[in-house]
């Protein structure tokens, strides 16, 4: 499994909002600080837009925002949104797992267990605790950008 640009910069974006949480943020604004195209953002943009993890406000003064508190969001949920499926081999992306050599294959099993940890991971951890790591690197618990 590899994450694709439009994933970290999707993760990025998310972050950049949660740190200025109840506030409306300018996608210029994002774009300048997280070093994003303001095209690669606008795609991004609105799949969340789509799925209703962000909010928007048209006009002068508008931008977008956070619709829940960042502990609400996890890496999984907004990785998946842009990537989809996190499953490291194909045949565990269906539940049924449909491929003919599942019930003899050894190495499905280690899959499933790599599957397993990256869920736990990506699901484990929050744009809440993210924003808390960005404190921790910037040296001040009142960050702001």
């Amino acid at each position: 499994m590899k994450i694709s640009t439009k994933g970290r910069y999707a993760l990025r974006l998310m972050l950049d909002l949660a740190l200025e949480e109840n506030q409306i943020v300018r996608l210029k604004d994002v774009a300048r600080r997280q070093e994003i195209s303001m095209k690669y953002l606008e795609q991004i943009i609105s799949v969340f837009q789509k799925c209703g993890y962000v909010k928007s406000l048209r006009g002068p003064g508008g931008g977008y925002m956070l619709a829940k508190k960042p502990k609400e969001y996890t890496v999984g949920m907004i990785l998946r949104q842009i990537e989809g499926s996190l499953a490291p081999v194909a045949c565990l992306e269906d539940e049924e797992n449909s491929c003919s050599r599942s019930r003899e294959c050894v190495t499905l099993r280690f899959w499933q267990m790599l599957y397993e940890a990256i869920n736990g991971v990506v699901d484990q951890v929050t744009l809440e605790d993210l924003v808390e790591w960005e404190k921790e690197i910037r040296g001040t618990a009142d960050y702001s950008i």
